[in-house]
């Protein structure tokens, strides 16, 4: 069985140190027993290394929101990722849906930042999925083959395995609006077809799907029941202590 995986995307949010500060000192006790669920918080990169001196010895696994992938340069307003490895991180996010549709990151550029996250020792969770209109069209599916084919492009069965990958349906983030488990659920199941159908149904087993689009507490145990739903990527719920205990709860009680 697939162990469920948690990750809290803080996105521009408890940027001061001290907000950060507070909020890790409060979830630490709160979840201290959740053995069941890998924990992941993604926050700002300006409190990355406070937040990594506080959760030193627990269950919370840091992770970087981007990075770039190239070690150093001229790369304004970027960050390495030989900068987030050292500041602590084990994780890092890839193609959010944000850092597509507004910042304008392909397919092939994920994939660049993806093997160097392998090269670098970062465990990538990787972001795809359609837009409204898209599946409003009855394109889902083929969305949703195209970034598999692009974003994963030349990965080995062992980085695919290592990868976690979100489904995120980009009409459901930050409005309100969550796709029902029964909608999560059959684009799960598609990925985890393609990924046998590339490279094999002892791969597709082990590679572990996240859902992302307005997870809540009271949504989160319906998702995570689902057969191809390994947790999820949590965005505002993430910035709540109670919302977020109650999600990674949901899922260490899906895993037990």
């Amino acid at each position: 069985m697939r162990k469920q995986i948690i990750g809290g995307n803080w996105k521009m949010n408890l940027g001061s140190p001290q907000e950060a500060q507070e909020f890790v000192e409060k979830l630490i006790p709160k979840i201290k027993d959740l053995n069941n669920v890998d924990i992941v918080i993604a926050p700002p990169f300006t409190v990355l290394y406070e937040a990594s001196k506080i959760i030193k010895g627990t269950n919370i696994n840091l992770s970087g929101q981007n990075m770039y992938f190239e070690d150093k340069g001229a790369f304004t307003g970027d960050i390495s990722p030989i900068f987030l490895k050292d500041v602590g991180c084990n994780y890092v996010i890839l193609g959010h849906s944000e850092r597509r549709n507004i910042f304008g990151e392909t397919d092939e550029l994920i994939n660049k930042k993806l093997k160097k996250a392998f090269f670098i020792g970062l465990n990538p969770i990787v972001c795809i999925g359609e837009q409204l209109e898209e599946r409003e069209q009855g394109k889902t599916e083929e969305i949703i083959d195209y970034q598999l084919k692009n974003t994963f492009k030349d990965l080995s069965k062992e980085e695919i395995i290592k990868t976690i990958i979100a489904y995120e349906p980009v009409w459901a983030i930050g409005t309100g609006k969550t796709a029902t488990p029964e909608q999560a659920e059959e684009v799960h199941k598609f990925i985890r077809e393609y990924i046998n159908k590339t490279y094999g149904l002892d791969t597709a087993e082990k590679v572990r799907i996240q859902y992302g689009g307005s997870i809540k507490p009271n949504n989160a145990e319906d998702l995570f029941n689902q057969p191809n739903i390994d947790g999820g990527l949590v965005g505002g719920a993430s910035l709540n202590i109670d919302s977020f205990y109650e999600i990674l709860k949901a899922a260490n009680e899906v895993s037990k």
